[in-house]
């Protein structure tokens, strides 16, 4: 049993949350609540059951348990209901070793020695007077390892330490009181082994002497007084074993209670936590026949007499009364109603429970034999009651002893001997007060009646055989609201063999349990029956007539052409509200069809369910760009109107609104006006300070445009803070050369007739050095189609030519000299040095590289290369070797720059060893 139960989980109820996912938390969770469910069942038969020669694990209480469920169908908790449990056979030494011999020998044979001696017992089963007839017999069950299965079920469930420890002490408690004897001296009850009075103190946490004074008086009040009676032997015997067995009762009581604490579904909301349903289990006794029947067997048989009869009701007579209800050809077919005897025992006022308890309530001595008498009157003409009384002749039966009740299952002979005192509540209040005055908490919760004082207990409590009838009507109540399923348990045999069948007591149960009537009542009826509206809407998709609705006249109509679709017709009937189905295998049939169904079904809704979240989400992302385009149309158009309102005036101001600052763009536009606010206002402001400049000043400004994007950066004056005149040597200031003026126009106009040029471009009084290393002067003319070289002392006579699609570049040095070279396509460049300005060192390389970009950028074939040329001072520095035509080049530049410097410094200049030439720069 309990020792192939796992505690794989529940050893801890929790785990850190840091090391766990949520996903695993909640499935160890739910493990756990399902361990405690199992783990529940295994304590309950550890307290409830017993060995018996019959049966190794026979229960001896009835048990009902509601496992609540999830919508997701896992387990969430429970709630146990216990029935009748057997205290009353701790009247009778021979029966009570067979409830108490499956825990109690649990406790002597599998706890540790320490345990042991704590609780002041032994090992031996019969060193014990409740248990030792039954310590004989033999089992298959192993007692060590079921003691630790239940001690540590305990642990699982949620038991405390202290309560276990408690548990353990009441057991042993429970075996001490039976080791209890009496003995008399004189008039006065003495106890003969007054150390199990101190063990008893020790155990049940109280004092010695309340102990010794439960045991030997019974206080009694009459009226206001208060009297102590001492009890007679018998009495005082009688008292012992009624404290034992409610202990025993009390405590079983409580463990369901605690367990239901535990595993309870507290605070549920279903619509919070969706759909909440209930499975209820319902484990209880079978019907009982024994040599000796009394009170207990009684109760039992009246037990399944209840049950039999909702079984009945539930299948027998409302199976054959719905078939006449709806229609349904139906041959009836008998079976054995058994209203009348569960009548015969709980009627009111003629049942025997009712005649039992007015026996109980009688004033004086009351024996069982009054009770017998009392039957005998009332129901002396019931068909299933007899006695000897009513029947002399009948000798199984003893007088004033014996009466029989027919069964369902069959006779019963009972003997009255006990029922009276296993009826009443025969535990004294001083029992109470002395376990309710206890200093062990978990005792005393056990007896909350005990703190009534002797005068304050004037209502007498219900008899057992009530409490047994009204919870046995409460739980078929319970039941008839439900849905039953009934597992039904053959027992082969009585001597625990698995090897033998005895077909009679086979038979015999076969027929008690009316398996006979339910096997005839189920072939001849159907396996399944259904309301039209819900078998339609379960199985509806099967078929192309009924899905999605129907147009039939009515729903009787539908299922039917739907049983006729799938060829199941000939295994139907249609009843007035239902639809039967005789055989599983069609039932079976149909839901394998609408299985099918369900999944094309449920991709379809998957389609149609993702198609439109695809159309929400689209819906949404047009209105949000719809809502973000109106947005950014607001900031654009709002940036629009502050720029408009901020640069409105700004024709007529000085700067042309140059010291405006513009607003801060949106986002949308910040990356264009990023670019734009660098291009479009600079051009608008130059658009608007040169649309009124002359052609002249238009060209002028173009120039120097071109000369400030060549040489920005590269020189310190570019002379663009000057008007520029181009032609020096004809200017109207006649600055450079005011005597030589009409012979240099004189000149220039005879070229202008010659060689068809338009415009003249520059013109320069310049140095230059010939390839003989001499320097002269000489003069520049630039027109828009040739370079002229000019002698100055000749009358300005021409001396060189050089068309302007024959230069290809420019070269410039970066310093305060005005060092121009002239590079050609033949590779004969012309070297200049610009002189003779007025006023002196006036620079005109900007004015000369400008005006030549802008003419040249007007061509449609030519492009003009500008070089700057680095002239630094010869200190020594090597530069590597280079060819002869840099090392030429460099001395013309030379003699230009310094004309002071003398051959011989030249030629150790030009040599191959050094050279002041550091090379030229492409702009």
């Amino acid at each position: 049993m309990a020792e192939h139960e796992s505690l794989e989980f529940g050893k801890a109820d929790f785990v850190l949350l840091d090391n766990v996912s949520m996903e695993e938390f909640m499935a160890n969770l739910k493990l756990r609540v399902k361990n405690m469910l199992l783990k529940s069942n295994c304590v309950l038969e550890a307290f409830g059951n017993a060995k018996t020669n019959r049966n190794d694990n026979s229960s001896r209480f009835g048990k009902y348990m509601d496992i609540n469920f999830d919508f997701k169908g896992d387990p969430i908790g429970g709630h146990i209901s216990n029935y009748l449990l057997e205290k009353v056979k701790m009247h009778f030494i021979c029966f009570f070793f067979l409830f108490f011999l499956y825990l109690l020998t649990q406790l002597l044979r599998g706890a540790p020695d320490s345990l042991l001696r704590s609780l002041h017992i032994q090992k031996d089963p019969a060193a014990y007077n409740y248990i030792k007839v039954g310590g004989h017999i033999k089992s298959c069950i192993n007692d060590g390892a079921d003691f630790k299965a239940v001690a540590d079920a305990m642990k699982v469930i949620g038991f405390t330490g202290d309560e276990i420890q408690t548990v353990y002490k009441i057991l042993a408690a429970i075996l001490h009181l039976g080791n209890l004897t009496f003995g008399v001296d004189g008039d006065v009850t003495l106890i003969e082994n007054t150390k199990l009075v101190s063990v008893l103190r020790e155990l049940l946490s109280t004092k010695e002497e309340n102990v010794e004074k439960a045991l030997l008086y019974r206080t009694v009040a009459t009226g206001r007084d208060v009297i102590e009676k001492q009890h007679t032997e018998q009495e005082a015997s009688y008292g012992r074993d009624a404290l034992a067995k409610a202990m025993y009762e009390r405590l079983f009581c409580w463990i369901v209670g605690r367990i239901n604490d535990i595993i309870e579904v507290k605070n549920y909301d279903a619509r919070v936590h969706g759909k909440n349903t209930v499975i209820g289990v319902l484990d209880i006794y079978g019907f009982e026949i024994f040599q000796n029947n009394s009170f207990e067997q009684f109760c039992i048989n009246y037990c399944n007499e209840k049950l039999q009869q909702l079984f009945i009701q539930l299948v027998l007579k409302q199976e054959q009364e719905e078939y006449q209800r709806e229609g349904i050809p139906w041959k009836h077919i008998d079976y054995f109603n058994n209203q009348i005897i569960v009548d015969l025992v709980e009627q009111q006022h003629k049942g025997i429970f009712s005649v039992l308890d007015e026996a109980c309530m009688n004033v004086g001595k009351v024996t069982d034999e009054v009770f017998l008498q009392g039957l005998n009157g009332k129901l002396a003409k019931h068909a299933h009651y007899t006695s000897r009384k009513l029947s002399p002749t009948d000798k199984n039966l003893e007088f004033d002893r014996d009466f029989r009740i027919r069964h369902y299952a069959g006779d019963v002979v009972y003997s009255v001997v006990g029922f009276i005192d296993k009826n009443k509540d025969t535990l004294f209040q001083d029992f109470k007060r002395l376990l309710y005055n206890s200093s062990n908490t978990v005792l005393k919760a056990m007896w909350p009646e005990g703190k009534l004082s002797i005068t304050e207990v004037t209502k007498r409590p219900l008899t057992a055989a009530t409490l047994f009838k009204n919870s046995m009507i409460s739980l078929v109540e319970n039941l008839a609201c439900k849905e039953p399923y009934y597992v039904r348990c053959i027992k082969p045999n009585d001597v625990k063999s698995p090897l033998l069948f005895e077909i009679e007591r086979c038979r015999h149960q076969v027929e008690y349990l009316g398996l006979l009537e339910n096997v005839r009542v189920r072939r001849a009826g159907f396996a399944y029956r259904q309301t039209y509206p819900r078998f339609l809407q379960r199985y509806k998709m099967i078929s192309e007539f009924t899905w999605p609705n129907h147009d039939l006249p009515s729903d009787r109509e539908a299922v039917k052409k739907l049983m006729q679709g799938c060829g199941f017709d000939h295994d139907a009937a249609y009843g007035k509200t239902k639809v039967f189905i005789r055989t599983p295998r069609t039932l079976f049939s149909l839901e394998e069809q609408r299985a099918e169904m369900v999944q094309r079904i449920v991709l379809f809704l998957q389609k149609v369910w993702r198609g439109t979240i695809a159309r929400m989400r689209y819906r949404r992302m047009r209105a949000a760009l719809v809502i973000l385009q109106a947005y950014r149309r607001y900031k654009v158009k709002s940036y629009i109107r502050e720029v408009n309102r901020r640069f409105k005036n700004v024709r007529s101001m000085k700067d042309y609104g140059r010291h405006v600052k513009w607003p801060t763009p949106p986002k949308v536009l910040r990356n264009f006006l990023f670019v734009c606010l660098d291009v479009f206002p600079s051009r608008w402001w130059a658009w608007t300070l040169i649309k009124g400049l002359s052609p002249e000043e238009t060209l002028q400004v173009r120039a120097k445009v071109a000369c400030l994007e060549a040489l920005k950066g590269q020189r310190a004056d570019l002379g663009l803070q000057r008007a520029w005149e181009g032609n020096y040597l004809v200017s109207r200031g006649k600055r450079d050369s005011p005597d030589t003026a009409a012979s240099f126009t004189l000149v220039s106009s005879e070229l202008q007739r010659k060689d068809k040029f338009m415009r003249v471009l520059f013109s320069s009084n310049v140095r230059k050095i010939n390839r003989f290393h001499k320097a002269e002067d000489r003069a520049v003319l630039i027109t828009d189609r040739h370079l002229y070289k000019m002698d100055p002392l000749k009358q300005y006579k021409p001396m060189k030519s050089i068309p302007l699609y024959n230069v290809t570049g420019l070269s410039v040095s970066p310093g305060k000299d005005q060092l121009v070279v002239f590079h050609t396509k033949d590779s004969r460049d012309l070297v200049v040095c610009l002189q003779g300005m007025v006023p002196a060192n006036e620079s005109r390389i900007g004015e000369l590289v400008g005006t030549l970009l802008a003419s040249v950028g007007r061509g449609q074939n030519a492009k003009m290369l500008i070089h700057l040329l680095l002239l630094v001072c010869w200190i020594k520095m090597s530069c590597g070797r280079h060819r002869g035509g840099d090392l030429l080049l460099w001395r013309k530049l030379l003699l230009l720059h310094y004309p002071h410097l003398n051959s011989a410094l030249l030629s150790e200049l030009a040599s191959e060893q050094s050279s002041p030439f550091t090379g030229g720069v492409q702009l």
